[in-house]
Formats: structure tokens, C-alpha cells, sequence
């Protein structure tokens, strides 16, 4: 399969249909951004020193010539323009958000692939949730090329329509496709679908940068709370504190003493005392309500 990248210049409802479309049925989408050169760029040279200051991974899966890490809000602050693109998060909402109240970071995750590394096991990355999938999709990774992917150089290589198959980690190399993007392209694709990083034989670095949604009910992979706690969370543009899990998820999961966690990164309202409020979905509001009052009227009394 030959994936040829969408360039998107805005956000009209027709255009974020043809794009979730595209995961839900081959799995994948490559966009082209425009817009977001420049914050690419700065993202580069800001994730730049960390690239070189961390070792190579430890592992079988991960590989011993390959660096990853993550906490990349706190290292790159352009990388937040990439988090929150209203692109990128409009798509995600399409198609997770028939699934869960919000949705939320999963993780972000820095990878250079240098010459020499072989390539990964075939995968799924949603295999870290253990329960039935059943079909849905959970969670879809934005792969932002830092520099060029090549099939020489270790792009990602990927099976499109595989989150519709059995998994399997002996797939036909025939039928996949290989990421061929321009530094600042972003690839989409669902948790479900096989993939994995391909061998470097070139003579130099493959840079990418992952951004992970998910279902705002999931455990998160990459401990927000932990990695940006409220003194760094506070310094984030408000949408993606949320995103990052500073809200609550209704019904009544996340909250921080009896109400929405937000309430930590205000000055004015952190070490104050707050009523513990109901966070339910507007429609299961309704319908406490409802039943409330029919319990407490007048005619139901008597009767």
C-alpha cells in the first residue's frame, strides 16, 4: 500500500471526517502541516541536547542502539503547538471520543534510531491494555518526523488494515508499508495496528518524536502526574493541562478532593477548601435529576 500524505491547511468537519476515516479503516493517515514548520524546528533544536545526553535503551524490545525518553513537555515547550493542534486533537476526538467523556496524552516518548539498530519486533501498542478490544480502538499515536524517514533509514514500517486482523508477529512483509515522510510530517495510527521501527543502515540518525492519545477512563502509560507535577503542569497552555489529566474524567474518575483537579494549578484556589461537586456526564446529570424529583414530588408522596 502506497500512502500518500494529506497536506491540511484547515479544520473543516469534512476534512477531519476523510482523515478519521482513513484510521478507522486503513488503520494509518500521513498529514503534512504547513502551519507547524516552525514549531517543528524549534522542537528539534530543543530536544536536540537531550537526544545527546541520554544512553542508548537496555532491551530486547527496545533495542541497544536506539534512545528514547520522554517528559517532553518539560524539554520542548514548541512541542506543545504539536500536542494541541486543533488538527490533531479534532481527529482524535472523532474517534475515541464515542468511547469516553475526554480524552487524554497517553504518553510522548522521544526516539532516535542510530545506524546499526536492527529492526523491532512486530506489535501492537495497544497490547498494553489486557482485555478484550473487541474491534474499538483505544488509543492512536502522532509520529512527528524530526528528521526524514526512509525505508533505509529505519521509518517505521506498519500493516495497514492489521488492527482489523488476528495478531500475529510473523506478518507478510509484502504487505507492508514502510513510513516515507518529510521532517515534519506526522503519521497517525491506531493502537491496534502492527507495526514496528525499522533497522537503520544508514550512517546516520533517524529522530522521531511520538505523541500518544488515549481513552480518558485508561491508565496512562507515562505517569503524567509524576512527570509534570502542578509546579510544571501550571507553566502548560490550559488545554493541555487537560489533556495531560489535570480534569476530571466523569463520571468521578480522576478528581482530587471531591472535585475536578484543575483547581492545583490556580494560585487563588489551590489550598482552598471545595465542595465536593457531582461530576457526571450532562446526560446522566439529567437523569439523577429527573429521578430526584420525581422521588420528592408531592404526587409521588401520597402515592
Amino acid at each position: 500500500m502506497k500512502v500518500q500524505p494529506l497536506t491540511v491547511v484547515d479544520n473543516h468537519p469534512d476534512t477531519i471526517k476523510i482523515i478519521a476515516d482513513a484510521l478507522s479503516n486503513d488503520g494509518l493517515v500521513q498529514l503534512r502541516l504547513p502551519r507547524l514548520k516552525n514549531w517543528l524546528a524549534a522542537t528539534k533544536r530543543e530536544l536536540a541536547p537531550h537526544f545527546a545526553r541520554y544512553p542508548n535503551c537496555e532491551g530486547y524490545f527496545y533495542g541497544h542502539s536506539t534512545r528514547r525518553f520522554g517528559g517532553v513537555f518539560a524539554k520542548s515547550s514548541a512541542s506543545h503547538k504539536l500536542a494541541t493542534d486543533p488538527t490533531v486533537v479534532a481527529v482524535m476526538n472523532a474517534v475515541l471520543g464515542p468511547l469516553c467523556d475526554r480524552i487524554q496524552i497517553n504518553l510522548t516518548q522521544a526516539i532516535r534510531i542510530l545506524p546499526g539498530e536492527k529492526e523491532q519486533l512486530p506489535h501492537r501498542d495497544d497490547e498494553a491494555f489486557p482485555f478484550p478490544h473487541e474491534g474499538n480502538t483505544f488509543m492512536i499515536n502522532a509520529m512527528w518526523a524530526l528528521t526524514d524517514f526512509t525505508k533505509e533509514n529505519g521509518g517505521t514500517r506498519l500493516w495497514p488494515g492489521s488492527h482489523k486482523d488476528t495478531l500475529t508477529r510473523e506478518p507478510d512483509y509484502d504487505d507492508a508499508y514502510f513510513a516515507d515522510m518529510q521532517a515534519g510530517d506526522v503519521l497517525l495510527y491506531v493502537g491496534g495496528l502492527l507495526h514496528h521501527g525499522g533497522a537503520n543502515a544508514t550512517l546516520a540518525a533517524r529522530d522521531g518524536l511520538v505523541i500518544s492519545y488515549s481513552l480518558g477512563w485508561l491508565r496512562q502509560a507515562e505517569n503524567q502526574f509524576l512527570t509534570y507535577p502542578p509546579e510544571v503542569a501550571r507553566t502548560f497552555p490550559r488545554v493541555l493541562q487537560d489533556l495531560i489529566g489535570y480534569q476530571a474524567h466523569r463520571p468521578n474518575l480522576g478528581w482530587v478532593d471531591g472535585t475536578d483537579p484543575g483547581f492545583l494549578l490556580r494560585d487563588n484556589e489551590a489550598d482552598a477548601a471545595h465542595a465536593s461537586r457531582d461530576l457526571l456526564p450532562p446526560e446522566v446529570e439529567t437523569l439523577v435529576k429527573e429521578l430526584v424529583e420525581a422521588r420528592d414530588s408531592p404526587m409521588k408522596k401520597a402515592s
